[in-house]
């Protein structure tokens, strides 16, 4: 690489602190990176080590179409700084990447790509307009009015929308839906979640407290962990310990009382196991916003931990970004922060959602019974409840209903048996039910188990 020009060194009024958090911003969103590759040189910068970083990576992305991992940038910058022979160069080099990958404060990372962006997009304006006084002075106007109509829109998301008519063609292409699993078959079945949660999308499990929501979601990410997936799973109810002895039991078959006491068995049970990674991320109730859990997904990005499904349990008691006088609105707002995040991601979110007092002896929890907002089903993808009445806990019997979904059906009732011991929700029998149905077979059996109690009484008379 050629040595810096001072005078392009464009960065150097922001300070080191600012520079460095550009180049995080460039490693953690791609989509910014593809933005900023336009407008931005990498001698932009006045650090050397990262002038040097920035030029490889755009290099490659001009080259292959897409950004490198930052394992494989630094394969390809060890082999580079091995043949140059220089030290100061790679120790530079090493100390930041080691710097930024134990302890990247990643807290005010907008600020720094909204500004970086806009600081580069205006600078690419001003050389426009240097240049059109060039071509002005030799009659070239169309070539100017090319020019700036350039200047004016690089730097801006690449995607224009979709053209109904020109791009006709891509909605007749079958796509191949990428979802996670449920590893609930009936639910995962094609015609209701079609393979499970699509990316993209929020997902809800609804509930009353001890009934299985934790359970459920546990479930889910153990489901995805066997098919190799990346698990996270934000915990702002129970310990990370906790809630790792939860999995602990759901794939050993353990009862969770008895984990801590089986450590051998369960260690030698994975190591028959193919799993993917499982990343369990504890907060305080009420103290953790979306950007909270968005900063850490950058974090982890750093260390190459890039998540297929991500897990919060559960969003009701996360902190809003914006303080509103009615409950009802701030849960509202996490629940949309949380599907703009599985956009951003494009991963699935799964979350978990208190049910209203008043549910706790329904036969089905609805999507009015969702406590403090309704809004919150309104932005959910699919709404999955579970219904348990004090006097079924004992035996394990519940309902899972499906109250929202967009993928497909919607409207059906499962039986199932919910293991609190080892985390499992099984499907008893797989036939249908409409709610009215489940209303009607639930009245039924609660008048033949009235009518045993009452010939036990004659009888016993």
């Amino acid at each position: 690489m050629s040595e810096i020009n001072p005078g392009e060194a464009l960065f150097k009024q922001y300070g080191k602190p600012f520079q460095e958090k550009i180049f995080q911003g460039l490693l953690t969103d791609h989509a910014w990176a593809a933005q900023m590759s336009e407008v931005m040189k990498a001698n932009y910068f006045d650090l050397r080590y990262l002038a040097y970083l920035s030029d490889k990576y755009f290099k490659y992305h001009e080259r292959y179409k897409t950004f490198p991992t930052l394992p494989l940038l630094v394969s390809i910058i060890k082999e580079e700084l091995r043949e140059q022979n220089n030290a100061m160069l790679k120790e530079q080099i090493v100390e930041y990447l080691g710097r930024m990958r134990s302890s990247p404060d990643m807290g005010d990372i907008a600020y720094v790509k909204d500004k970086s962006l806009d600081f580069c997009r205006k600078q690419a304006l001003r050389e426009a307009l240097e240049k059109s006084v060039e071509l002005i002075s030799g009659d070239k106007y169309d070539a100017v009015v090319e020019l700036m109509k350039k200047a004016v829109s690089v730097g801006l998301p690449t995607s224009v929308g979709h053209d109904f008519f020109e791009d006709a063609d891509a909605r007749f292409v079958k796509i191949n839906r990428q979802a996670c699993p449920t590893g609930i078959e009936a639910l995962d079945e094609k015609t209701v979640l079609n393979g499970g949660l699509g990316r993209g999308e929020l997902g809800v499990v609804v509930a009353n407290t001890g009934v299985g929501k934790s359970h459920f979601l546990v479930s889910i990410g153990a489901e995805a962990l066997r098919r190799g997936k990346n698990v996270v799973l934000y915990t702002i109810e129970l310990t990370e310990t906790a809630v790792g002895i939860r999995y602990d039991s759901h794939l050993t078959a353990i009862p969770s009382n008895e984990i801590q006491d089986s450590k051998e068995a369960v260690l030698e049970k994975y190591k028959e196991m193919d799993l993917g990674k499982l990343i369990i991320k504890e907060y305080p109730t009420g103290a953790a916003t979306v950007n909270t859990i968005r900063n850490h997904l950058e974090k982890l990005s750093l260390r190459g931990v890039v998540p297929n499904v991500l897990l919060i349990d559960y969003a009701d008691i996360m902190r809003s970004s914006r303080e509103f006088d009615a409950l009802r609105l701030e849960l509202k707002l996490i629940y949309e922060e949380l599907r703009n995040l599985a956009m951003e991601k494009n991963i699935p979110i799964w979350t978990a959602s208190q049910a209203n007092r008043d549910s706790s002896n329904s036969d089905v929890v609805g999507l009015e019974n969702m406590s403090e907002s309704y809004g919150k089903a309104m932005v959910a993808d699919v709404v999955i409840s579970l219904s348990r009445k004090p006097s079924e806990k004992a035996t394990g019997a519940g309902r899972l209903f499906v109250a929202k979904n967009r993928a497909g059906r919607d409207g059906i009732i499962f039986p199932v048996h919910i293991d609190t011991a080892r985390s499992t929700i099984t499907v008893l029998d797989e036939s249908e039910l409409t709610l009215q149905e489940a209303v009607n077979q639930d009245d039924n059996d609660r008048k033949r188990i009235l009518k045993e109690k009452w010939k036990q009484v004659t009888g016993a008379k």
